[in-house]
C-alpha cells in the first residue's frame, strides 16, 4: 500500500536550517508528485511547496527560503528549509494524490504521511 514516512524534524533556532525527508513506497515513485504541507498549532493545514515540470507552487511566506528536491534512486523527497522563523513552527507532512502534476495543490491529497514536528524557537 501507499506509504509516506517523514523524518528530520526537530527544534531549531530562528535563522537556522533543517532538511526534512519523505520516504515513499507502494507506488511508482517517478510517476507521482509529492508535496509538502504543514499545520501550525490551532491553524488549518496549508500547502508549503509542490514542484513539477519546472513549475513550483509556494506558500508565499516560504519562497526564497524553502526548496524541494527529489532522489529517484532512494524514492525520497526532501524539503530544505533555510532562514527558519518561529512562524514556520508546525507539523510538516508529505502528501500525494498519485498524479504527476501538482493537481492537489495546496492540500487536496489522498495519501498523507504521519508528519514530523518542526519547532523554531530560541
Amino acid at each position: 500500500q501507499v506509504q509516506l514516512v517523514e523524518s528530520g524534524g526537530g527544534l531549531v533556532q530562528p535563522g537556522g536550517s533543517l532538511r526534512l525527508s519523505c520516504a515513499a513506497s507502494g507506488f511508482p515513485f517517478d510517476s507521482a508528485n509529492i508535496a509538502w504541507v504543514r499545520q501550525a498549532p490551532g491553524e488549518e493545514r496549508e500547502g508549503v511547496i509542490c514542484s513539477n515540470d519546472g513549475l513550483t507552487y509556494y506558500q508565499p511566506s516560504v519562497k526564497g527560503r524553502f526548496t524541494i528536491s527529489v532522489d529517484n534512486a532512494k524514492n525520497t523527497v526532501y524539503l530544505q528549509m533555510n532562514s527558519l522563523k518561529p512562524d514556520d513552527t508546525g507539523v510538516y507532512y508529505c502528501a500525494t494524490d498519485l498524479r504527476r502534476s501538482c493537481s492537489g495543490w495546496p492540500i487536496n491529497y489522498r495519501y498523507w504521511g504521519q508528519g514530523t514536528q518542526v519547532t523554531v524557537s530560541s
